[in-house]
């Protein structure tokens, strides 16, 4: 979807060349904090914090041990 703003001239300016020093854009920029403005960062870490737990939870298929150098090679 587009978005069409006015912004000042000078602050455009300033934007377009931070935004080139961190190797990005100022479209980049400004999609970045409206997805955190919008929340949808919170969701985004809710559902990592969500899979790491899941992570912690699983067991492996010898019982809860741990799985050694060989298993995790065998093809």
């Amino acid at each position: 979807m587009n978005l069409t703003i006015n912004v000042d001239a000078d602050v455009l300016e300033q934007a377009r060349l931070r935004a080139l020093q961190e190797n990005t854009s100022v479209n980049a920029v400004l999609q970045e904090y409206l997805e955190h403005y919008a929340g949808l960062n919170k969701a985004r870490q809710a559902a990592i914090d969500h899979l790491l737990e899941l992570s912690r939870q699983a067991t492996s298929r010898r019982g809860g041990g741990q799985w050694n150098r060989d298993e995790l090679h065998e093809r």
